[in-house]
């Protein structure tokens, strides 16, 4: 793109939000026109080049396409800085919740996703009777990653063959979709801003298990085999399970058809208000069930949940409006140097940032029977959580900073976790 369609490109769209003239030193002069903005991070480095100082008062209504995710320790600018967690994408200081991923990889943000073409049953059956055998794609762009060898054997079914990258790109769930095995790479250890160069500068700290891990946690066998190419026994294994294949079918996540993205979307627009501001939340004010006698029952806020380790919100207490509900909520404490993230995937949950303000209480600590002799309240991306060794608990100061992905070898942290829909992992079962 030209520099001088670029500039005709901004000269619009500042029109188009009533900016005034000049480098953004003037406000707005009336309300959006509209309610949300879709953009991503150029746009939004532009819009705070034309807007000035208008932008802070108007990025309630900013939602950023984000491929890789932007997690909050790098989102808050002040604590990025000081803690170095500061790159050229993140320090925008909006709610994680505002950036839109491809994938559900970081809970902290929101999931977009986008839209797979979905075969209709004619097409399926057709894709079976004209199946072409011994036929593999390969997933690739480095001369360096040609190293495996797949002319010795024989396919019963169509192969998408990944080579590690690109990364978590839509062509594999495009492939599964038309009734490939779609063979990937694992990778040992995992990739990220520590020891890759790609992820290097990227405001997230998520490890990559494999070159699409969508594909491998949330799809997996029989359409998608991740394996360890430079174990040679886990690679022959694999090949040889494929061609023992006959059949596999065509296959899309509900998520990524037009109705599942449709939902979600629509749910987020109807539900996600950044604008408004939160009330505090102060579990003494809540209001709980009276008994007959016309005393107010008391008890605890949060309550064990039935062949669960978690713990789930007390019936007898009304709940505050929230979206997600907190019917969804699931509490749990994570491992030491284990991240809510891990915490709640391994329960088979979901770490749900919207819930980190109503379990961010002592409350919360009496439900987990955590000893604490000291209760602060800190500016840390890790809290709340707790260190066992020391019986010290903390407490979040900053809501910016409540994070799925915060970990620390020396705390335990408290996770909100959720329930799910199946094929619709960003939404619980009473979402809609």
């Amino acid at each position: 793109m030209g520099s001088s369609e670029t500039e005709g490109r901004a000269t619009g769209w500042r029109r188009f939000l009533g900016v005034p003239p000049g480098r953004g030193s003037c406000p707005l002069t009336g309300p959006l026109p509209f309610d949300l903005i879709y953009t991503d991070y150029h746009g939004l480095q532009q819009m705070k080049q034309h807007m000035g100082l208008s932008l802070k008062k108007h990025k309630c209504h900013i939602r950023v396409i984000d491929t890789f995710g932007t997690e909050p320790a790098y989102n808050h600018e002040e604590y990025a800085t000081l803690h170095g967690y500061r790159t050229n994408w993140g320090y925008w200081n909006l709610n994680a919740r505002q950036y839109m991923t491809m994938f559900p990889h970081t809970p902290d943000n929101s999931f977009m996703g986008f839209v797979s073409e979905e075969l209709n049953e004619t097409e399926k059956r057709s894709i079976q009777q004209n199946k072409v055998n011994n036929m593999a794609v390969v997933y690739g762009k480095e001369a360096s990653m040609w190293k495996v060898k797949t002319d010795e054997y024989f396919f019963n079914v169509p192969l998408f063959i990944g080579f590690g990258f690109p990364y978590e790109g839509p062509a594999p769930l495009e492939a599964i979709a038309n009734g490939c095995i779609f063979l990937q790479p694992k990778f040992q250890p995992p990739h990220s801003s520590l020891n890759h160069e790609f992820f290097r500068g990227k405001p997230t700290s998520r490890e990559v298990s494999s070159q699409h891990p969508y594909a491998e946690q949330y799809i997996g066998r029989p359409h998608v085999m991740t394996v360890d190419y430079n174990n040679s026994l886990e690679f022959d294994s694999a090949i040889r399970e494929i061609m023992r294949t006959k059949v596999v079918e065509p296959y899309l996540p509900y998520e990524y058809t037009c109705e599942g993205m449709l939902e979600r979307v629509h749910s987020y627009i109807q539900h996600q208000d950044f604008c408004a501001p939160e009330p505090p939340f102060i579990p003494a004010n809540l209001s709980r069930q009276v008994s007959a006698g016309g005393s107010r029952i008391t008890g605890p806020l949060f309550v064990p949940l039935p062949n669960s380790t978690a713990l789930g919100w007390a019936s007898n207490v009304t709940a505050p409006r929230a979206w997600p509900p907190l019917s969804s909520l699931r509490l749990l404490v994570s491992q030491e140097g284990q991240s809510c993230v891990e915490a709640c995937h391994s329960a088979g949950f979901i770490c749900e940032p919207a819930h980190f303000r109503f379990i961010n209480n002592k409350e919360a600590l009496r439900g987990l029977e955590v000893q604490c002799e000291v209760v602060d309240s800190e500016i840390n991306h890790i809290l709340p959580a707790f260190s066992v060794v020391r019986r010290e608990c903390g407490l979040q100061r900053e809501p910016l900073l409540f994070s799925c992905a915060g970990h620390s070898p020396k705390y335990r942290r408290l996770c909100p976790c959720r329930d799910f829909r199946r094929g619709q992992v960003a939404l619980c079962r009473d979402c809609l």
